[in-house]
């Protein structure tokens, strides 16, 4: 019998945000504007904990849902800021990051055949996630609703065969963060269907306008909520790989099993790390966020001068301006800007089919670079539009 692998392994693609990211070494001078973790350094005092962890030999294994007082400091902290509150003892799951964390949710509660809701643009891992259980991700369309999941659509897209819905807010691509309105009209929608719900808010705490509501604060939906969260955004902890599961008793100890048979568990010194980004360093995110707004304005302000049209982001550090009029693929235009303009950004086909005809831009960038990208822009797409020209990219290092 001939050698062979996983069918769905082999079908599934290496996400789109790095296939071109990953052409940026043979453009060195190129601007990138394509990966989406923040441009600041893990704050001095959570590496120090680290450290210090390291140095006191907290380097074993942890129990397989992580430390206990990480998991508390976790249910303070979201009490404090939200209002809703997970039992650290038997609620929490400390994962290998937010993707650990989903991951392990769709093992769990997926299975083959299974429908799974996923609002689009978004993403493109969810997607990846998804195929790999033998469910189906059914695209709910929110381009025609500022990027904003519409409640009789998502309805009018529920079958005996949905078995959950996700949602990320705000969001990566598109900065869109759900008003409180819409919001409950989604909950009132999900209350009248048995179906689960997975709410990725790890961009909470990088929402601009107002306080961010989380789908934990509807009481009527928690028992079938499972919340994913983590530090990579808010505490510019990306590489660290921490992240949270929030749910119920009842579904998070088969999810710990998921988890478990997996990671075993979150590395012991970044827990440490972790505990003092929650108990200690509470403040970053909001001083993280006024250079973010600046940004946002920044790049939005240049975008709208250029004619790119561009719905305003509310949170996260993303700009989705539409590219349809140059005639091209997302995934051309992109190529064709990094090859004649050295600025990279992200084709919006890597966030399913419906982010066809947008690009990606991550402003979690230094005010100077994205000055210089925008520039760039201005000047290639200005040349573009001279000579009414129909480039076809060189796609060879693809």
């Amino acid at each position: 019998m001939a050698l062979s692998l996983n069918s769905r392994m082999q079908a599934a693609e290496l996400s789109g945000i790095r296939k071109i990211s990953n052409l940026l070494d043979h453009y060195p001078n190129a601007i990138n504007l394509t990966v989406g973790q923040p441009d600041f350094p893990t704050p001095t005092k959570i590496k120090e904990a680290a450290i210090h962890a390291i140095h006191s030999n907290h380097t074993s294994y942890t129990t397989n849902a992580g430390l206990l007082e990480l998991r508390q400091a976790a249910s303070d902290f979201f009490a404090n800021q939200y209002g809703f509150t997970y039992n650290p003892q038997t609620e929490i799951i400390v994962t290998a990051g937010a993707s650990g964390a989903m991951d392990a949710t769709f093992r769990t509660i997926l299975e083959e055949g299974d429908e799974i809701i996923i609002p689009s643009p978004i993403y493109t891992g969810y997607d990846a996630l998804i195929k790999l259980t033998g469910a189906t991700a059914i695209h709910l369309d929110t381009t025609k609703t500022n990027f904003i999941p519409d409640p009789q659509k998502l309805e009018a897209l529920i079958t005996p065969k949905t078995k959950a819905v996700v949602f990320n807010n705000p969001s990566n691509p598109t900065g869109a963060v759900i008003p409180n309105e819409t919001m409950d009209g989604l909950v009132k929608v999900l209350t009248k269907h048995e179906l689960f719900i997975i709410s990725d808010e790890i961009y909470s705490e990088n929402t601009f306008e107002g306080t961010h509501r989380s789908f934990a604060q509807y009481p009527e939906i928690r028992d079938k909520l499972f919340l994913i969260h983590g530090l990579s955004k808010s505490h510019a902890m990306t590489g660290w790989r921490l992240g949270f599961l929030f749910a119920a008793e009842k579904w998070a100890k088969h999810v710990l099993k998921a988890h478990a048979h997996n990671t075993l568990c979150a590395n012991q010194p970044a827990q440490h790390a972790a505990i003092c980004a929650l108990n200690d360093c509470t403040e970053i995110p909001k001083e993280m966020n006024e250079q973010y707004i600046r940004r946002r304005n920044l790049v939005y302000h240049r975008l709208t001068e250029m004619g790119l049209p561009t719905i305003k982001p509310g949170g996260a550090f993303y700009m989705f301006p539409s590219i349809l009029e140059f005639n091209m693929t997302s995934e051309q235009f992109v190529l064709t800007v990094l090859q004649e303009a050295d600025v990279a950004f992200v084709p919006g086909s890597a966030f399913t089919p419906l982010g066809e005809g947008y690009i990606r831009i991550s402003y979690a960038a230094s005010d100077d670079q994205l000055e210089i990208a925008m520039n760039r822009l201005e000047k290639w797409i200005k040349n573009w539009r001279e000579n009414e020209r129909h480039i076809v990219p060189d796609s060879s290092l693809i």
